[in-house]
Order: structure tokens, then sequence, then C-alpha cells
């Protein structure tokens, strides 16, 4: 740790990751200046423990960078926090057949929480995880317009199976089928629409769909 004052700290994890004392907090749900008067004018006096460990998790440092007590464990992305649960990040994007970023350059907005002894049972890293949304019908019946899907991001050789991909300015959900030599085909469950054929330099695999959650 370079800083033991968490409001260093703080401005300086801000500044390696290239996001703004404002965009933090609102992750933390706050108004846009909070961060900013904690820094600058020492109010609050320090960060309350949810408002930490949320920012902890998004930073990947320990909870004490920030300020917490020494007697509190330090939780980071993918650990498991009390209980020997981990907190997977959702991010706010939707994979279907629109526009989107890619995992990571977005801010989470929540979690889902999964049992650490669950994961390792699948054989599965916690710190690869994200969980986003599904739009559209284009994967249904399998998945459903609102689903919720965990992505498994361990860089891996490509496979068949259904993953999250980017092409282009998309970010899609579809199955790969890579029987034909030089062709990336990427295949859509409901009927109705038809198979995309491309190049494998037009597909960028962001992850492997790994699980979902959705409404009866």
């Amino acid at each position: 740790m370079v800083n033991t004052d968490p409001r260093t700290r703080l401005l300086q994890l801000a500044g390696e990751r290239g996001t703004s004392l404002s965009r933090l907090s609102e992750l933390i749900g706050r108004n846009s200046t909070y961060l900013q008067q904690f820094i600058r004018k020492g109010s609050p006096r320090k960060l309350e423990e949810g408002d930490r460990r949320t920012l902890a998790r998004f930073f990947g440092v320990e909870e004490g960078e920030l300020g917490a007590p020494e007697e509190i464990s330090p939780i980071l992305p993918g650990k498991p926090p009390r209980g020997d649960w981990v907190d997977v990040p959702r991010l706010p994007l939707g994979a279907s057949a629109g526009p989107g970023l890619l995992p990571g350059e977005e801010l989470p907005v929540g979690a889902f929480r999964f049992a650490a002894r669950w994961l390792r049972e699948q054989g599965l890293d916690p710190a690869q995880l994200s969980a986003i949304r599904v739009e559209g019908d284009s994967m249904e019946a399998t998945l459903r317009d609102g689903d919720e899907i965990l992505v498994d991001r361990t860089p891996r050789p490509w496979r068949d199976g259904i993953h999250v991909v980017r092409t282009g300015d998309a970010l899609l959900v579809k199955r790969l089928d890579l029987a034909r030599p030089g062709v990336v085909a990427l295949v859509s469950d409901n009927p109705a629409y038809r198979t995309i054929e491309l190049a494998p330099d037009e597909v960028q695999v962001i992850g492997r769909v790994v699980w979902k959650s959705g409404r009866l």
C-alpha cells in the first residue's frame, strides 16, 4: 500500500482507474459531491462501512486502505465475505442485439450472492465472474428477456455453447457453432432469428454463460 491516509488513497485509486469522484459517489448511492467533500473538507470524518466495502470491491483493494479498522476482515472482489459467500458484481449492461459495453467498463449496480462452495464445485473463479441482463427474445426459450446471466470471463480456447460476444458495437448472447473452419456461427435458439456467420477476427468472446436467473 502506498498511502495510509484513506482520503489520499481514494483519490489515487480514482486517478489510476480513470473515474471521477462524482461517479464513485453515485456508485455508493450518494449525491455527486459526497466523496469530493470527504476528501477536500473531511466531511464525513470517515467512510461508512457499506460505502467503504463497495469502493474496496470496485478497486480490488483491502478495506484497510480506505480506513477500515484492523479488526474488520478485508473483502476483495471474488473473495468470500462472512459466511463463506461471494458477491458477484451485476453490471448495468444488456446482452442481446443492441449496443453495449464490455464487462468491466461499467460501474456495478449491485451484486448476486453465491455460496463459495457451490462456485468451487462448478470450477468457477469468482474473480472472473460478472452478471448481466438478457434483452430481447432471440434466445427463447433457453433465455428470456429480463433474465440475469452469470458470465465466466476466464480465458480459454473457444468452444461450442452459449456465450456473450462482442461484434462491432453490439453485445450479444448467442450459441457459438465452430463446426466450419474459419467461420464463427452465432446461433439463436429462437428459430425466428437467422444465424450470423462471421470470421474469427470479427468476434470477441467475452465469456461463457454458466448460470441464469429469471422470473417464472
